[in-house]
């Protein structure tokens, strides 16, 4: 692996006392995609939520580049460069995507951003919506969209931030196959241009076609640490999706 940009150490959150995380341990390395996995219930948003600085731990350590987040509020944790979206992106009805765009991108550049001088502001934030294939829907309010095209909108606008962390929570649940294509492509394109990612997703064939590792996660703790090719060949993943049966993992 690549010299770690975030390493989880002993990590634990219990809500009353149900256990929702037990000593979750494991690193992602620099320009990676990891996958983390598991069966609903498994911890998996509770867990991004913990790392985003959204929740607070019970327990652990959460570095980043070195330096520990836990306790940070969310918007400290962004400052730092790690991003994250939501599975159900929430919307403004008045900005449409054009504008939501060159908000972030003015929100990084500052007082320069806001005076209109930089040129993000223009020509980028075209090149942005072109990439996420927004452009038929730029000038509409961004509730309208449909539940794929939030979900694309939400990373355009968190990448604005510049990232070197972006952490996406079930980025293609509710998506058309042709956008889940899209995604794939949109995503190693970012990955390529320097921006580590980590994945909460249950599609399997989504996670083959981009993540280079997988994590499972099963009642809080990890299960399997390993290659997307090897998650049905290991008998705790299989159990921990379908119990002793194998038949529709590969789906």
């Amino acid at each position: 692996m690549a010299a770690e940009i975030l390493k989880i150490s002993n990590v634990a959150k219990a809500f009353g006392a149900h256990k929702v995380l037990k000593d979750v341990c494991f690193s992602v390395g620099k320009g990676e995609i990891v996958g983390l996995l598991g069966p609903n219930g498994s911890g998996k948003s509770t867990l991004l939520s913990v790392i985003s600085g959204f929740l607070p731990a019970d327990a652990g350590s959460v570095s980043f580049e070195g330096r520990e987040m836990l306790g940070r509020p969310a918007h400290k944790v962004a400052q730092e460069g790690l991003m994250r979206t939501f599975q159900l992106p929430s919307m403004p009805h008045r900005m449409t995507p054009r504008e939501l765009i060159a908000a972030g991108a003015r929100s990084r550049l500052g007082l320069k951003g806001v005076l209109g001088r930089a040129a993000l502001h223009g020509a980028e934030v075209e090149a942005v919506i072109r990439r996420f294939a927004l452009d038929p829907v730029a000038d509409i309010p961004a509730s309208a969209l449909s539940g794929g095209q939030k979900k694309l909108l939400s990373i355009a606008v968190a990448l604005q931030g510049k990232p070197r962390l972006l952490c996406l929570d079930e980025p293609t649940a509710g998506v058309h196959p042709n956008l889940r294509a899209r995604m794939v492509d949109i995503l190693k394109e970012v990955a390529a241009s320097g921006v580590t990612i980590l994945i909460v997703e249950h599609d399997m064939h989504f996670v083959r076609g981009l993540c280079d590792r997988c994590v499972v996660l099963d009642a809080g703790a990890i299960i399997a640490d390993c290659l997307p090719e090897a998650l049905t060949e290991n008998e705790q993943v299989v159990e921990a999706y379908l119990g002793k049966a194998k038949v529709g993992i590969a789906a």
